[in-house]
């Protein structure tokens, strides 16, 4: 798989946090519904939230920290929507950038950047490079991503390979397609968090996630805080790890 063995970035020594826990942040068009407010006002309180988390994963002890923040399906909603979602990226990156980078969190986002236009996919890139070097917590922003996009992507390269004669098929193995995918730097989720009371992964880290824990909680996103954040982790605490064998064991906690 994607996950070998990697060093624990500072900071991440408690032993019932998950290693890496990855989110799901859906409900902010449901929660604005709910008051009688516009989507747009949901997705500036989802913003909220997502400061909030940062600081909290790594209050927690977690390692990596993934987002959905814009899914690869996401481009049949609304063009104000849409337009409102990248605006609210523009303005996160710029007057957050330089927060994470100092709180030491390294930034790294998965996903399309074909077709994207050219000021976000700078931003993007200004944030990966500026904190590359962090090693508090890893943020991952899964931004125009699709997991089933992705892995197709991976068979295509791993295709490109031996139809340039420089991979024998039968070298093709779950460890060497892992190391073709946009995460192939980082570990699988331990714990996979979707909002708003939906139970699905809905084409997000399907490979990763082949052994991680999933926990649906019904609040909406703009609601999801530290606490909500540590109740999920308290239940991922409950479960047995046993990854296909019989022994029950947590790798979070031996940090592997």
């Amino acid at each position: 798989m994607s996950n070998g063995a990697m060093p624990k970035p500072e900071g991440s020594d408690r032993a019932d946090a998950p290693r890496h826990v990855a989110i799901i942040m859906d409900g902010n068009g449901r929660w604005a519904a709910a008051r009688g407010l516009p989507r747009a006002e949901g997705h500036r309180r989802g913003v909220e939230a997502l400061r909030k988390v940062v600081r909290a994963s790594h209050e927690l002890g977690i390692s990596y920290l993934t987002i959905f923040s814009f899914s690869s399906e996401n481009w049949s909603r609304p063009a104000s929507e849409i337009g409102d979602l990248f605006g609210l990226l523009r303005r996160f990156i710029r007057n957050d950038l330089a927060t994470l980078h100092a709180d030491g969190v390294r930034v790294r986002v998965i996903g399309e950047r074909e077709g994207l236009e050219s000021d976000i996919c700078a931003l993007l890139t200004e944030a990966e490079d500026l904190t590359r070097n962090n090693t508090r917590l890893t943020l991952v922003v899964a931004f125009n991503y699709g997991s089933r996009q992705e892995i197709a992507n991976a068979a295509q390269r791993l295709a490109r390979e031996v139809a340039d004669g420089k991979r024998d098929p039968a070298t093709i193995t779950p460890d060497v397609l892992g190391a073709h995918l946009d995460t192939s730097d980082i570990p699988d989720p331990d714990l996979i968090i979707r909002t708003s009371g939906e139970q699905r992964l809905s084409n997000f880290l399907m490979w990763q996630a082949a052994y991680s824990e999933l926990v649906f909680v019904p609040i909406h996103w703009p609601d999801f805080d530290k606490a909500a954040l540590e109740g999920a982790i308290a239940e991922y605490a409950t479960r047995e790890r046993r990854f296909g064998g019989l022994v029950a064991k947590n790798v979070a906690k031996t940090g592997s």
